[in-house]
């Protein structure tokens, strides 16, 4: 699999990972499915094989309970770790784009 990234040329990559995919699918089927991210331009590719989105998420629920330190009880956390996931979620509809599928990126 290392080989395909470093093939000569985008045909020749792609020949490789079919070669690849056709060696493992019967003892592997589900990592043939994995491969599917290949098929996308390769600035999408970067972004779905790391986990920054859901280490930025972790990060901040962290943060802002260690403010916290001591609750009342489950659901005054529950409800501080909610309004946390809330506000990160509209920060991500309206302001940052992760994953723009558009050409022009």
């Amino acid at each position: 699999m290392r080989s395909s990234t470093h093939a000569s040329d985008e045909a020749d990559a792609k020949r490789l990972i079919d070669r690849f995919i056709r060696t493992y699918e019967a003892k592997a089927p589900k990592l043939a499915e994995g491969l599917v991210v290949l098929a996308l331009p390769r600035h999408h590719r970067r972004r779905l094989r790391t986990s920054n989105a859901i280490d930025v998420v972790n990060r901040e629920m962290k943060r802002r309970t260690r403010v916290a330190t001591l609750f009342a009880n489950e659901a005054s956390c529950l409800r501080l770790v909610t309004a946390v996931a809330m506000e990160i979620s509209q920060d991500w509809q309206t302001g940052r784009c992760y994953l723009n599928m558009s050409e022009n990126e």
